[in-house]
C-alpha cells in the first residue's frame, strides 16, 4: 500500500511543470545506439532492427516498464542512413510514447567514416487518472479520467566508426518542447546530451575484448556506464557495468546465427531501492547486396 501511495504522490508532482530526465534508462546501450544517436544511423552498412524490453524495480508495484524498437538501414542513393526509434515507456498510471525519424549523412573519414545525423518526430505523454486515489476528495490536480498531450520533438548527432573503434556525441530534446496536456497540465522536456564510445580488441583468435562507455545529462544530473564485454568464439560474451553512485549491471548474451543475436542484462543495485532490474535485447541484422560493394566499416565480432 505504501509503495502505491509513493507511485501515486510522484504521479500527482507530474501533473504541473515538470522538468526532469524523461529519455529512459537501458544497460545495453552498445546494442541501440540509434536510439540515443541519429548520426549512428547506416553505420554499419546492413538493416538492423533491435528490441530491448526492460523491467525495472521488478517487485514494485507500479514499476516502470521500457520496450524500444529501433531499426536502420544504409541507403546509398541518399549519401547515408536512415532510421526509426520507437520508445513505449510507462510507470504506474504515466505513460510516454516516443517516435522518432533519423537521417545521418556518411563520408568517409581517415581510417573510418563519420556520420552527421537529425532526428525529428513526436513525444506524447499521458496519464490516465482513472486508477488514481486522491487524499483528498474533490482534489482539482488529480485527473478523473484520461489526459495526454503530444509535441514535435528533434535531435541530432555525430558518430565516427572504424573496424575497431567508435565514438558518438549527440543531443535529444533540442528545443526542450513544452507538452500541454487535455487538463491544462504541463511538461517539460529537457534537453539531454550524450556520450558514448567503445573498443574492440582482440586477445586472441577465440576472445576478444570490448570496453565501452555511456554518458547521459540533463545539464544537472548525469548517469555514467562504464562497461566491458568479453567475447568468447563470435558466439557467447559476458561482461559487467558500473553504473556510477547507483550500482552494477550483469551482462550475458549470445550470438545465434550470423544475423541473431540475444541479450540478457540484470542490474543490482546497491542503495536507495533495492529492487533490481532486468533488461533483454533481441536483434537482427540483415544483410544489403547492392550492385557495387558498399564499404562497412562494422567489425563482425564487434557487439
Amino acid at each position: 500500500m505504501k509503495k502505491n501511495i509513493l507511485i501515486i504522490s510522484l504521479m500527482t508532482l507530474c501533473l504541473g511543470s515538470l522538468k526532469a530526465q524523461q529519455v529512459p534508462q537501458f544497460s545495453q546501450n552498445m546494442f541501440n545506439k540509434l536510439a540515443n544517436n541519429p548520426g549512428s544511423a547506416g553505420s554499419s552498412g546492413n538493416i538492423n532492427a533491435i528490441v530491448l524490453h526492460r523491467s525495472q524495480w521488478m517487485g514494485f508495484d507500479g514499476a516502470p516498464t521500457t520496450l524500444n524498437l529501433s531499426v536502420d538501414a544504409p541507403f546509398e542513393l541518399l549519401n547515408g542512413g536512415l532510421g526509426l526509434n520507437i520508445v513505449s515507456d510507462a510507470i504506474a498510471e504515466y505513460s510516454n510514447l516516443g517516435v522518432q525519424l533519423s537521417y545521418a549523412y556518411r563520408t568517409d573519414l581517415g581510417d573510418g567514416q563519420l556520420g552527421i545525423g537529425a532526428s525529428a518526430g513526436m513525444f506524447q505523454s499521458g496519464l490516465n487518472g482513472v486508477k488514481l486515489i486522491p487524499a483528498d476528495i474533490g482534489d482539482i490536480s488529480i485527473p478523473n479520467g484520461e489526459v495526454s498531450g503530444s509535441a514535435m520533438d528533434f535531435g541530432g548527432g555525430v558518430y565516427y566508426n572504424t573496424q575497431d573503434v567508435y565514438i558518438g556525441l549527440s543531443t535529444l530534446h533540442i528545443t526542450e518542447p513544452s507538452i500541454e496536456k487535455t487538463d491544462g497540465g504541463i511538461i517539460n522536456l529537457s534537453r539531454h546530451y550524450f556520450l558514448l564510445a567503445g573498443y574492440y580488441h582482440e586477445i586472441n583468435p577465440l576472445l576478444s575484448l570490448n570496453p565501452s562507455i555511456y554518458l547521459k545529462s540533463d545539464g544537472t544530473t548525469s548517469q555514467l556506464d562504464v562497461n566491458t564485454n568479453i567475447l568468447y568464439n563470435n558466439k557467447i560474451w559476458g561482461g559487467v557495468s558500473y553504473r556510477l553512485d547507483e550500482g552494477i549491471v550483469l551482462l550475458t548474451g549470445m550470438n545465434i546465427n550470423d544475423d541473431l543475436k540475444f541479450g540478457l542484462a540484470y542490474d543490482v543495485v546497491l542503495n536507495q531501492i533495492k529492487n533490481n532490474s532486468i533488461e533483454f535485447m533481441l536483434g537482427y541484422s540483415f544483410k544489403v547486396d547492392y550492385d557495387r560493394p558498399i564499404k562497412s566499416y562494422e567489425n563482425p565480432r564487434y557487439l
